[in-house]
């Protein structure tokens, strides 16, 4: 097969072959890019990569990707009172989740305490908003296929 340059798709494809990633609209890749499924997979295991101990005093919050290479960080919400043993697992941690990954996902990890249960409780609350504001901009997209599936793949995450 020939390649064909094209300035819409990447510098340099296979004809008649494209990504997935290529085929979505703009809006739909921030949308992906923002939530990002190194977060999602980190929330999925993060009892195996703690333990039992910390699960009950600490959350992850967000995963924040920096422009220089191999160079990520990952927010977590620790309970007033066991910052030191978060601290002290720091290590571990960060080696866990990249080889979990299979690279280096994870350089940097910042603590936030939080009070007790009453703010773990109200942060729930705000995840929720921000999933609406998602769901806002999927519908506002005008290909009813996509919208669709995005939909249907959102109902799907959300059993899981």
């Amino acid at each position: 097969m020939s390649l064909k340059y094209n300035t819409k798709q990447r510098n340099k494809t296979i004809q008649g072959l494209r990504s997935f990633k290529d085929t979505l609209p703009t809006k739909v890749k921030r949308i992906l890019v923002k939530k990002g499924h190194i977060y999602s997979e980190t929330l999925d295991n993060w009892k195996h990569i703690v333990g039992n101990e910390l699960f009950k005093v600490c959350y992850p919050k967000s995963f924040k990707k920096t422009n220089k290479i191999n160079e990520g960080c990952l927010n977590i919400m620790v309970e007033r009172g066991n910052e030191v043993d978060l601290e002290y697992a720091k290590k571990n941690i960060i080696k866990k989740i990249n080889a979990y990954f299979g690279y280096n996902v994870v350089q940097i990890i910042r603590l936030n305490t939080f009070g007790g249960q009453y703010e773990k409780i109200n942060e729930k609350k705000s995840n929720n908003a921000t999933k609406s504001e998602h769901i806002k901009k999927i519908t506002n997209i005008k290909n009813d296929k996509i919208k669709n599936s995005l939909l249907e793949l959102r109902r799907l995450y959300k059993k899981k």
